[in-house]
């Protein structure tokens, strides 16, 4: 039952606000797979946006869009020695009468312009909270949670084409709202992953919620606790191997900067040895916009630029701030190894504590620039429709650019798949020139269900406009562990160009059903042991 801890929201199709550490919405498997007697197609949508275009991703073999189904949840994977290649995972219903999911991918060569979608990890199969990086070589990691609760770990060596499990099924552990991240330092950790998940887990003990691996992702160590058991955030790791886990306090709301200095050293079982409380400027919340889901959870980053502000570490929120029934982008940061945090800085600068900032994430580009985006319902009437927004800081995030518009507009309310929500994030990767965003939206509209439907696309923002890089290839032959992706856009904006508010195209421009319906038939799903109660 979800518990309501401020008002009810006023716009249309929101609900109340909850409270995620008292309200657990565990990834679980509670509806069968829909069959699917037949699919739909349309053409894919290409939406602009003013100098940014949005690519659909979730695409079938033809490059079309696939007419009633949904996706959502994105995360995204970056070469960094060929920007052109990435992949994205994300959560795909093959049916929205169904909130049966299971690991969708794609992938490009082409910096996003064209997009493949193969298939799934594991047809018939309950997968959810895709979480995909790169290491420093080009080699691509997806880990994937099951309706268990317990996870996997897929490795792919052809920038996403295709992936190899690494261990049987569930043999990853780990719990749910999982992430992890890559060693890709010099240093006698080079290599090791690191994942953190919430108090519900596969685990015998609740407490156990972080575990690492020093063999590429195969296998994973015993699991063990976190301090004030922090979740719903992400890890990233320091040029010196310091291990640093932001998340919110399980029972009290606080969140945290947790420092590891020796989960590096294989042979020795991890201890966190600094935590610091951090001040965001509210707290973590669902509901509201996003009925059922997260509206943002803790995006924590490490600079490794190798410069003046190399080793600072960033922390940025969508929180509920004190007496809001909204939420706001928030942004800190440490100059001194996560002791010490600076006060909270509000990134939205529209000023308007009625309307929503959410899913807000960030990456750090190897110079050091900080991109940061969100969804953004600031010029809805209905306080509702959202288009996604971009911000960037070339000074550690002291002071952020003018906030910019990079999508049109899109209904989050629409398209559900038997599931109140959009998911519970989305994701950027950001190079030497701009950030590759990986986000869900509802630009296409679904004839025979009368509303929009839930897909994934690819767009990407840079200070001096939406390029995207050519399809040459520009491999490092020696990539470093602090390698620099190539620039390869050609902005043909300057840096003050703002996307007018009416895009060259409707999100419905290219969105008519093709005649001719394409069979495909439905998976046949696994046999599997029902999953013990979770709280």
């Amino acid at each position: 039952m979800m518990v309501s801890v401020a008002t009810l929201a006023t716009a249309s199709a929101q609900g109340p606000l909850w409270n995620p550490n008292t309200t657990r919405l565990v990834e679980k498997y509670d509806n069968p797979p829909a069959l699917i007697y037949r699919l739909d197609t349309s053409p894919r949508m290409v939406s602009p946006h003013g100098v940014f275009i949005s690519y659909q991703v979730n695409v079938d073999a033809n490059g079309n869009n696939i007419v009633g189904d949904a996706a959502n949840e994105c995360s995204i994977s970056v070469d960094p020695t060929n920007g052109n290649k990435m992949a994205i995972g994300w959560r795909q219903f093959n049916n929205v009468t169904s909130n049966f999911r299971q690991g969708g991918w794609g992938y490009t060569t082409d910096g996003g312009v064209h997009w493949t979608f193969p298939g799934v990890l594991e047809p018939g199969i309950f997968r959810s909270d895709p979480v995909l990086h790169s290491d420093e070589a080009g080699t691509f990691f997806y880990l994937s949670l099951l309706g268990s609760l317990c996870e996997n770990m897929y490795r792919s060596t052809n920038g996403g084409q295709s992936w190899t499990e690494l261990q049987p099924d569930g043999d990853a552990g780990g719990g749910d709202k999982q992430w992890f991240t890559i060693d890709k330092t010099n240093g006698p950790g080079h290599g090791f992953q690191y994942q953190a998940w919430d108090t519900s887990t596969c685990s015998t003990s609740g407490t156990a919620q972080f575990s690492r691996s020093t063999d590429g992702g195969i296998t994973w160590g015993t699991p063990i606790g976190v301090p004030n058991q922090a979740e719903f955030g992400t890890l990233d790791v320091d040029t010196n191997g310091n291990l640093f886990i932001g998340g919110i306090g399980d029972s009290n709301n606080v969140f945290y900067c947790i420092r590891s200095s020796n989960a590096q050293i294989g042979n020795q079982t991890p201890t966190f040895d600094q935590v610091t409380p951090v001040n965001m400027g509210g707290v973590l919340s669902g509901g509201g916009i996003n009925p059922a889901g997260l509206d943002g959870q803790l995006f924590l980053a490490v600079d490794r630029s190798g410069t003046a502000t190399n080793n600072n570490i960033y922390m940025l929120a969508s929180v509920l701030p004190p007496g809001r029934s909204t939420t706001d982008v928030m942004f800190t940061r440490s100059t001194d190894g996560g002791l010490t945090f600076s006060a909270p800085h509000r990134i939205n600068d529209d000023g308007l504590t009625n309307k929503w900032h959410w899913f807000g994430t960030f990456a750090v580009a190897p110079t050091g620039r900080l991109d940061a985006v969100w969804y953004d319902s600031r010029n809805a009437a209905n306080n509702t429709d959202s288009q996604l927004f971009y911000s960037w800081s070339t000074d550690a995030g002291v002071t952020w650019s003018s906030n910019v518009a990079v999508s049109n507009a899109f209904t989050p309310s629409e398209g559900y798949p038997n599931q109140s929500k959009i998911g519970d994030y989305i994701t950027i990767v950001s190079d030497a020139t701009g950030g590759n965003v990986a986000y869900a939206a509802t630009f296409n509209f679904n004839p025979n269900r009368s509303q929009h439907e839930e897909d994934v696309y690819y767009v990407r923002v840079s200070p001096s406009g939406g390029g995207t890089p050519t399809p040459t290839p520009t491999a490092s032959p020696t990539p470093s562990a602090t390698a620099t992706a190539t620039a390869t856009a050609t902005p043909t904006a300057t840096a003050t160009a703002t996307p007018t508010a009416t895009a060259t195209s409707t999100p419905t421009a290219t969105a008519t059903p093709r005649p001719t319906p394409t069979p495909r038939a439905g998976p046949s799903p696994r046999v599997r042991p029902t999953p013990r109660p979770r709280p």
